[in-house]
């Protein structure tokens, strides 16, 4: 976390990542202590550094709900290292894990207590030590299987666990009810609980899950509604969105043609703030620095959400579904955001413009906890119109 107080001036755009207010009316925000400590205009403060944004877009740093990270930086499933600092380069400041799952010779047939609540108390004491090019990894997620006890939920609670999903559950070994006792005590010590859907994951380990499931066990997330890497049928992912108040997920991994469906059917219950967005990767999609960018263009593109719209989706959506801090533009919350524009060449004048067109916007500054961490461009995307600039008062 950044000590130093830093003044971001001469926003033209600010996005705020709270659904119900996407657009605040700011030009400058200060940044104390690795938290947003006013946002307003023309503040006029005597900060360390002045990041100028020369009239470029901000928003909160991007969390990517549905990730699979197993240790560090390296991606067995792809055979990848560094995977963290190129998203953090697509502007995510915080990955969601899924479930550790990529781990190589974990046999996810036959999954164990013992083995699913090692795996998560391991993996989540060393993300908690160490944080991989300063992204912030909630890791730990429990693979729920049958056999799990309540006082195993009272350890997950103790080692901060968030969350817990179900995707290997083998149902015809489970004891009636075990599934929704399993959400109930995950909801009394203050944790999610999300569930695989669709089809069979890429292992062929997994069950299928479309209505009956979702109904039956209630959780809280229903992950990649849109197909991991396929969906739920049509009408079934459509009663979800509207007969439910569950938080459903789309992912890059699913389905195109039912992503867009599901954002179209969110604006028509009027139910944005229960979509968030997410990845699904690393994993068979690969490793995608800019695939949470790709989401929120289409998004926005696409259907006919506002781009502000979408950017929460993929920031607060996912910080209020997860228990987590940040995700918005707001006194007190973690100084975690973006400077993008549009790209040279693009028709749009700035970014949200250009999002709503369908183009990427290029990004100038990512920062974690008041820490410039990507300046003065990002390697992932082409250079922004406007290219930021800090400086530090002598």
């Amino acid at each position: 976390m950044a000590t130093e107080t830093t003044l971001v001036s001469n926003i033209g755009q600010c996005v705020s990542g709270d659904i119900n207010a996407p657009v605040v009316d700011a030009d400058s925000i200060l940044v104390r202590d690795g938290k947003i400590a006013a946002i307003g205009h023309g503040l006029q403060q005597a900060p360390d550094v002045v990041l100028d944004v020369r009239g470029a877009t901000v928003i909160p740093g991007l969390i990517d709900a549905h990730t699979h990270p197993v240790f560090g930086e390296f991606c067995p499933a792809q055979h990848g290292v560094h995977w963290l600092r190129q998203y953090l380069h697509g502007g995510v400041v915080g990955v969601v894990s899924a479930g550790e799952l990529h781990l190589p010779g974990l046999a996810l047939d036959r999954l164990s207590p013992q083995i699913v609540k090692s795996l998560a108390l391991l993996t989540k004491a060393t993300y908690d030590t160490e944080r991989p090019s300063g992204v912030k990894v909630y890791a730990g997620t429990v693979l729920l299987v049958p056999g799990l006890t309540e006082s195993d939920f009272d350890d997950f609670a103790a080692a901060g666990i968030k969350l817990v999903k179900f995707i290997f559950y083998d149902w015809t070994k489970a004891e009636p009810g075990e599934a929704g006792q399993y959400v109930t005590w995950a909801h009394a010590r203050g944790m999610r609980a999300k569930v695989h859907s669709g089809g069979v994951s890429r292992s062929g380990a997994s069950r299928v899950c479309g209505w009956d499931v979702i109904e039956s066990v209630r959780p809280d997330i229903v992950g990649h509604i849109n197909g991991g890497p396929i969906p739920m049928p049509e009408e079934e992912m459509l009663r979800i969105v509207r007969e439910t108040d569950l938080y459903v997920e789309f992912c890059t991994s699913g389905n195109p043609r039912l992503g867009v469906r599901l954002f179209q059917a969110a604006l028509e219950a009027n139910a944005r703030h229960r979509v968030v967005i997410g990845t699904d990767t690393p994993g068979g999609t690969g490793i995608a620095p800019r695939a949470m960018l790709r989401n929120i263009l289409l998004g926005a593109s696409m259907t006919g959400l506002d781009p502000a719209d979408t950017i929460c989706m993929a920031t607060g959506n996912v910080a209020v579904a997860h228990g987590l801090a940040g995700g918005v533009l707001r006194v007190g919350e973690p100084a975690d955001l973006v400077v993008l524009d549009a790209i040279e060449g693009s028709v749009a004048r700035d970014a949200l413009a250009s999002i709503k067109n369908g183009d990427l916007p290029g990004i100038g500054a990512v920062m974690v906890d008041g820490e410039l961490l990507v300046y003065p461009r990002s390697e992932q995307t082409p250079p922004p119109r406007r290219v930021p600039h800090a400086s530090r008062r002598r």
